[in-house]
């Protein structure tokens, strides 16, 4: 446990706190690229009973909240009319705001049950993703390397976008951080800005980062002034017009899936 698996210096313990309400877990930290995270997570089978938690009341909220500002960070600085795939992806929420957007969206979660982006998981794409996203996922995760660069070699991608909520300073964070989430004992893994830059270096990928959205690319990502009002203030504005130039899929999504099942869709106006 004293090496980091991200930059390979040494770590130091940082506290130790009660998971589940009944685990006493120890959580190690790099003081170098500051990577926190807990010893090896043997009760994840226990936490996940549940895919998702039920205290995670944000869930709607942020996936509302997300879809704007990656509209305008996709619409601006990849190709817009390519394939994405939303990694971890849930219920299938952002899949499917996404695909309203107008973006050729897809989905995938081995872990939990796509209930609004059926029709559209990953394997039924057949062109290659110019983009992954992985919104609320690594913080869940205990090998960050492993876990992004499988991702990458399977989908043949090199770009990933993605959010946590960092934590600053040359300390952990408090234990009553909200974040530690010790009652759902699901987030596992911590980190700093200069830790998501280390995962970079490692893939050989560029790192960037606007408004919490973070970005490992193999091609270079400048954030200018412009980029930052589009994926900030602007967003919405920005969303609309890439919904207005690239035409939503909804009703296109509503026709095709009838068609599959052999009859009119409720979306799709008939």
């Amino acid at each position: 446990m004293n090496s980091c698996p991200v930059c390979g210096a040494r770590r130091t313990l940082a506290f130790s706190a009660k998971v589940l309400a009944k685990h006493e877990v120890d959580y190690w930290r790099c003081g170098k690229c500051g990577l926190l995270q807990t010893v090896e997570p043997w009760w994840l089978e226990e936490s996940y009973a549940d895919a998702i938690t039920a205290s995670d009341t944000g869930l709607l909220s942020r996936n509302l909240a997300m879809a704007a500002p990656l509209a305008a960070l996709l619409y601006l600085r990849f190709d817009p009319r390519a394939a994405f795939c939303d990694l971890a992806g849930g219920f299938g929420l952002l899949t499917r705001l996404m695909r309203d957007q107008g973006f050729d969206y897809f989905w995938e979660d081995p872990y939990c049950r796509n209930l609004m982006a059926v029709g559209f998981e990953a394997d039924r794409c057949h062109r290659p993703f110019e983009a992954l996203t992985a919104f609320e996922v690594i913080e869940h995760v205990h090998n960050p390397l492993g876990f992004i660069d499988d991702a990458m070699r399977r989908h043949r991608c090199r770009n990933l976008i993605f959010s946590t909520v960092l934590y600053e300073g040359a300390v952990a964070p408090s234990v009553d951080w909200w974040y530690y989430s010790f009652h759902s004992g699901q987030h596992i893994t911590f980190y700093q800005r200069e830790t998501l830059a280390s995962i970079g270096r490692r893939l050989g990928l560029q790192f960037a980062s606007v408004h919490g959205i973070h970005i490992l690319s193999e091609r270079r990502i400048d954030i200018p002034l412009p980029l930052r009002l589009a994926t900030g203030r602007l967003s919405r504005v920005c969303a609309w017009w890439a919904a207005r130039e690239l035409g939503s899929r909804t009703q296109a999504d509503s026709a095709a899936l009838a068609d599959r099942a052999g009859g009119a869709g409720p979306g799709s106006g008939a």
